[in-house]
C-alpha cells in the first residue's frame, strides 16, 4: 500500500468532492451526499482517494443503484454488499472514486460517525496516521484487514 500526507492530497480530493456532488445531484435529487473517508478529516494520511456517503431512503435503494449505474459507476466486486450498503465505482473521472450507497439510519452511518469522531478527536486521528504509515508495503487485503479490526475497536468504545 501507497500513502499520501494530507498537504499531497487533500485540497484536490476536496474539489473532485465537490464537482461528483454537483454532477450527480442533476440525476439524484433529495439525496445526502456526504464527503467521508480520510480525505474527509483534517489532517489524515490516505491511499489518496475519494469515498462519498450516498444516503437513500430505503424504498429508494436499488433505484439509485440503478441511476449510478446509467453514468458509468458499478459496482465493486468482493466488498461488503448487503439490502443497505452498496460500494458503487467509476473510473470517469480519472480518479479513484467510491460512493457508499448506504439506507438512511442503518448501521452503515457508522461512515459519518468515524468520520466526525476523528475530525473532533487529534488523538484518535494521529493513532490511524501511524497505523496506515505502518501499512506501508502492505497488500491492500492485508491494509484493510489492519485497518478496519482498529476501526471497529474505536467505534465499539465510542
Amino acid at each position: 500500500m501507497n500513502f499520501f500526507e494530507p498537504e499531497e492530497y487533500q485540497d484536490k480530493v476536496n474539489l473532485l468532492f465537490n464537482q461528483v456532488q454537483k454532477d450527480l445531484k442533476e440525476i439524484l435529487e433529495d439525496k445526502r451526499f456526504e464527503h467521508i473517508g480520510a480525505s474527509a478529516i483534517k489532517g489524515a494520511v490516505s491511499k489518496g482517494d475519494l469515498d462519498i456517503f450516498l444516503g437513500v431512503d430505503r424504498n429508494n435503494f436499488r433505484s439509485t443503484i440503478e441511476q449510478l449505474k446509467q453514468v458509468d459507476f458499478r459496482e465493486k466486486e468482493n466488498t461488503l454488499s448487503t439490502n443497505e450498503l452498496c460500494m458503487m465505482i467509476t473510473e470517469k473521472y480519472n480518479y479513484d472514486v467510491a460512493i457508499q450507497v448506504v439506507v438512511n439510519g442503518s448501521k452503515f452511518e457508522d461512515f459519518i460517525k468515524f468520520r466526525d469522531l476523528l475530525n473532533s478527536r487529534p488523538d484518535l486521528l494521529e493513532e490511524l496516521n501511524v497505523l496506515k504509515r505502518g501499512c506501508r508495503g502492505y497488500t491492500p487485503e492485508k491494509y484493510r484487514e489492519t485497518k478496519s479490526s482498529w476501526v471497529e475497536k474505536i467505534l465499539s468504545e465510542c
